[in-house]
């Protein structure tokens, strides 16, 4: 909710219209929710194919946030066409509140006492918690504060008036995924699939695409400014 208020205001700020805004956000929450389910049964499905009526029992666990950006995505995708509003210039809007969600839902991981680390010498780890019987990294917290760094970040970066349309949430994909790469390799309760972590996976993947999107998008513009220059 903090987040949708903070999208709000900006999406006002650069003149959109705040009705048809907040009717994209009361589709992609939603969407955002069945795209994590899905995408946990789905690197679960020897599972859920033997207990098909836990599919949409998320009161038992199982969202992945990986799931709920896609989902929210392309929920989004479709409801800014249909409003006829810039895509790139939205997710320079949310990425911000997405990434503050993030750390604030990182605290629901406490209170479940889950997404930790493995355990660790209490007097090598000043700062690990006692979780589930022993001294661990807390991950969640690590992510937690990460994803604030990245919130204050990404609102320092979208004033700078070089930004082109769209880096923000390109700067969110790396920072975040960078940050996402190294914390998942110490949790104990990662997805896998093929012997690998998905997270980290995907993070790596989120990576080079948004890096390389970021660079080729930078050196277009360089090389544009410098042909003018050239036409003066």
């Amino acid at each position: 909710m903090l987040g949708a208020f903070l999208a709000l205001r900006e999406a006002r700020r650069q003149g959109w219209n705040p009705d048809h805004f907040l009717n994209v956000l009361l589709v992609v929450m939603p969407s955002a929710l069945v795209g994590a389910r899905l995408y946990y049964v789905l690197f679960n499905l020897s599972y859920y194919q033997r207990h098909l009526a836990e599919i949409p029992a998320t009161w038992l666990g199982g969202l992945a946030f990986h799931g709920g950006l896609f989902g929210a995505l392309a929920a989004s995708w479709f409801m800014l066409r249909h409003y006829r509003m810039n895509y790139a210039v939205a997710l320079d809007i949310g990425a911000p509140s997405i990434v503050l969600g993030q750390a604030i839902g990182r605290w629901g991981n406490f209170f479940n006492q889950e997404a930790y680390g493995y355990a660790v010498d209490k007097a090598a780890v000043p700062w690990a918690m006692m979780i589930d019987g022993a001294w661990r990294h807390p991950a969640f917290l690590y992510e937690s504060l990460w994803d604030l760094a990245v919130f204050a970040f990404l609102l320092y970066f979208r004033r700078r008036e070089w930004a082109l349309k769209g880096d923000v949430f390109l700067a969110y994909g790396v920072l975040y995924s960078a940050g996402r790469f190294w914390i998942e390799g110490l949790r104990t309760d990662s997805l896998m699939f093929l012997g690998m972590r998905t997270a980290q996976m995907v993070s790596l993947l989120m990576i080079l695409v948004c890096g390389g999107i970021f660079v080729y998008r930078r050196r277009r513009a360089q090389k544009k400014s410098t042909d003018e220059s050239m036409d003066e």
